[in-house]
């Protein structure tokens, strides 16, 4: 299916996501939420694509969710509307997915590093969003939000797992519970984003840093790295990591890009890595997340539902 409220271009081994609704500000949808999914997708399936980068278009981000009449979300919700399902979100615990999880989770279940670029408002979805993703860069003209509480809701997209894990509890619930929107330098403080940069420099920024892993690692490598850093975050004991990178360790140490990377090394050359990522399932590696056994998926979603 085209995509009618983002662009999905591929160039260089990077697969740029752009939101695109600018007149509205790139606010989020029910039809952008599935047609994340399916970015995400196609991202992940496709072994030419090696590093993925969202971004928004225009002045934003994305500025949260698009409360006008018909936009399928929770302003339709509030005045008793039916939701709009264009592709269907499927259900958990017996009830429909919150949009915001449709779009999101598909990101974490990745083997790609994803890097947001965040450009201006990125204010409740626009900031949630952002989590499951690997690196966030924000332009100067960034402010972000978890305004939820001031509109009478929790935070959706996962983000009750996602937030204080990237920056801590004690920091998450603060701008949880206040619902204030902050900018760029706050968001670096709080370990929100890993760097500012001026708004021109935004996507060169996070389109070299792409190049750099594209350019000189082992997709298969950084694709099973992902799955264990992030999956290891809810491990009950470093015994379960050592486990499973011994595993791994074992499976790659005769694959033929460990071949070319020592070889590389060796003779003073930059690497030239073959190995197709392919399923990207690495002895010892638990693809994650793993949907529970009381979830339905929408069609098309990445990482559904994986090998446990």
């Amino acid at each position: 299916m085209t995509p009618t409220q983002l662009r999905y271009e591929v160039a260089d081994r990077v697969a740029t996501i752009t939101l695109s609704r600018p007149d509205r500000l790139n606010a989020f949808t029910a039809v952008m939420a599935a047609e994340l999914a399916e970015a995400a997708a196609a991202a992940d399936a496709d072994d030419a694509v090696r590093v993925v980068v969202v971004t928004g278009e225009g002045r934003a981000f994305c500025a949260g969710a698009d409360l006008t009449a018909g936009s399928g979300g929770l302003g339709d919700r509030a005045r008793g509307a039916a939701f709009d399902d264009p592709a269907g979100r499927g259900t958990v615990g017996g009830l429909p997915r919150d949009w915001g999880g449709v779009a999101s989770l598909p990101f974490a279940a990745l083997r790609k590093p994803v890097i947001a670029a965040v450009n201006g408002p990125a204010v409740g979805i626009g900031a949630t969003l952002t989590l499951p993703m690997d690196v966030r860069i924000a332009a100067e003209s960034a402010r972000f939000g978890f305004v939820f509480t001031r509109r009478g809701i929790v935070p959706e997209a996962a983000s009750s797992w996602f937030l204080p894990r990237v920056v801590g509890i004690s920091q998450a619930m603060e701008w949880v519970a206040t619902g204030r929107v902050f900018d760029a330098a706050e968001a670096l403080r709080g370990r929100l984003v890993s760097r500012v940069v001026p708004d021109a420099e935004l996507l060169p920024a996070a389109h070299a840093l792409a190049a750099e892993i594209a350019d000189n690692t082992s997709g298969v490598a950084v694709g099973a790295a992902r799955q264990l850093l992030w999956s290891m975050l809810g491990a009950p004991s470093p015994w379960d990591a050592h486990r499973a990178e011994t595993r791994a360790l074992a499976e790659l140490a005769t694959g033929p890009d460990v071949a070319e990377g020592v070889a590389a090394f060796l003779a003073r050359r930059a690497p030239d890595f073959t190995a197709p990522l392919g399923d990207g399932d690495v002895a010892g590696v638990p693809r994650w997340p793993v949907p529970p056994g009381d979830a339905e998926p929408p069609p098309g979603e990445a990482g559904w539902p994986g090998p446990a």
